[in-house]
């Protein structure tokens, strides 16, 4: 593997523990959906008017039940976790290693991006306010599901311009083996981590030495 110039990283079993999305952010925001609708009804308008049926509520919680990678549910969870955020309820989860390594690659002048099918609000909340503090000045910048979906190898062609880096210059690391190899196929450098110790490329971020 060529010495990257940039790291793009996922946050569900990458950088974040996947128990937290799933038992705490989506709780969060399915117990919070109808009340944030009825309380800021102007806001949501046009973020509801991508949203197919009469009862937007029931097709949204659907859509959480589902895990449902919608633009407009991404958009509202992450107006909803922000409230969560702001007054202390909800943290960020990272692993200890996750802090750790985004100092030690930006000190070595390695920029890092964050790429995950959470919207890039969500991201900057997980991150901004993570239980390690505030990690957004580690961070150069965010993609989410509107760049493309994350199994496809156009969307990393995509990023790779965005960040002005050529694909091969850029290491990728997720815990979804499909979207390591979309990476892969795209031309960039990809490790695919799992956490719990399985078969992969690596298991922890503190593994990568750039």
């Amino acid at each position: 593997m060529n010495q990257p110039k940039a790291v793009l990283l996922d946050i569900e079993g990458t950088t974040s523990s996947i128990a937290f999305v799933a038992e705490v952010l989506f709780p969060y925001a399915r117990a919070h959906l109808a009340d944030y609708l009825a309380t800021h009804s102007e806001e949501v308008k046009p973020i509801l008017a991508e949203v197919p049926g009469e009862d937007k509520v029931a097709t949204l919680l659907g859509w959480i039940d589902e895990d449902r990678k919608a633009t407009p549910l991404k958009t509202l969870q992450g107006l909803i976790w922000a409230q969560g955020y702001a007054d202390g309820t909800l943290q960020g989860h990272v692993y200890p290693d996750t802090p750790e390594a985004l100092r030690r690659w930006q000190a070595a002048g390695v920029a890092i991006y964050i790429y995950s099918s959470g919207s890039i609000a969500a991201q900057k909340l997980i991150f901004g306010r993570s239980i390690a503090g505030d990690l957004t000045p580690l961070l150069s910048g965010y993609f989410d599901t509107t760049t493309g979906p994350k199994r496809e190898a156009e969307s990393y062609t995509k990023i790779a311009d965005a960040t002005g880096f050529a694909a091969k210059e850029i290491l990728f690391v997720s815990d979804m083996q499909p979207e390591v190899d979309a990476a892969r196929a795209a031309g960039l450098s990809a490790l695919l981590i799992d956490r719990s110790g399985g078969p992969a490329d690596i298991h922890s971020l503190a593994e990568i030495r750039l």
